[in-house]
């Protein structure tokens, strides 16, 4: 089992080292999210109605919806280097190398958490700038992480399952672009899911970035609502063990094909 975490903890690092190389890639990542929501959230603010979005704050109404479509923008990028070192065949290098396989999907999700950790951090330090501060306070704020953690992971397996699956880097980002927007406003980002058409609600009703929204948004804007932020949780486990059983479907049959 040492030697297990020593494998991963050496490939987390070179995740991270990667990363570190790229500044710019580090710094947009990072405060992208701050643009979003001081770009967004001030744009309309004077339009949106108290009514259709329950109240008169829009920013504070939009951070949860910042928080999860970052989120989602990480999770679904932790199979784009992947897919450069298979393209580069430093992967097949890796999957030949005396180590378990199973160290190299559990150090991308060990990146992809850290970094959207910070991610949520910042966008929360950027609320908190603009005068938004969480009802539930510092609790919160772990409860609003935890929560986005769980939400990552299934975005991260499924983008671990495509990098193996799609066989260019070309393809793998025209997929998730294709895939990203569409989940970003059939979901309660930026307007509140009640005044959706039927159809519409239909189907951000499904989403799991919906969920994932209104719990964080039920923190930071009316406090402790336990029997939503049980059932959002449970529901994103649930999410969770069907996305990594999925994935791992493919990551095997990629690995002994």
């Amino acid at each position: 089992m040492s030697r297990y975490w020593q494998e991963t903890g050496a490939l987390t690092h070179r995740w991270f080292r990667r990363m570190m190389r790229e500044r710019m890639t580090l710094i947009f990542g990072l405060f992208q999210p701050m643009l979003w929501l001081l770009l967004f959230g001030n744009s309309f603010k004077n339009v949106a109605s108290s009514q259709a979005i329950g109240t008169d704050n829009y920013i504070a109404f939009m951070t949860a919806g910042v928080v999860v479509m970052t989120v989602l923008n990480s999770g679904f990028a932790g199979g784009v280097d992947l897919i450069f070192d298979r393209e580069t065949g430093f992967l097949d290098r890796l999957l030949a190398a005396p180590i378990a396989r199973s160290s190299i999907i559990v150090s991308r999700f060990l990146f992809v958490t850290v970094l959207s950790a910070l991610q949520i951090l910042v966008i929360l330090g950027t609320a908190l700038a603009m005068h938004v501060v969480p009802a539930t306070g510092l609790a919160g704020v772990g409860a609003i992480l935890l929560v986005g953690v769980l939400l990552g992971v299934g975005l991260t397996a499924l983008s671990l399952g495509l990098a193996f699956k799609i066989s260019s880097h070309s393809g793998f980002f025209s997929l998730v672009g294709f895939i990203t927007l569409p989940l970003i406003f059939v979901s309660s980002a930026l307007v509140s899911i009640e005044h959706m058409p039927v159809w519409l609600k239909v189907i951000a009703i499904l989403n799991p970035m919906t969920w994932t929204i209104d719990a964080v948004r039920s923190l930071i804007l009316n406090g402790w609502l336990w029997s939503r932020l049980v059932v959002v949780v449970a529901a994103l486990i649930v999410f969770d063990i069907g996305c990594v059983t999925l994935s791992s479907r493919v990551l095997r049959k990629a690995a002994t094909g």
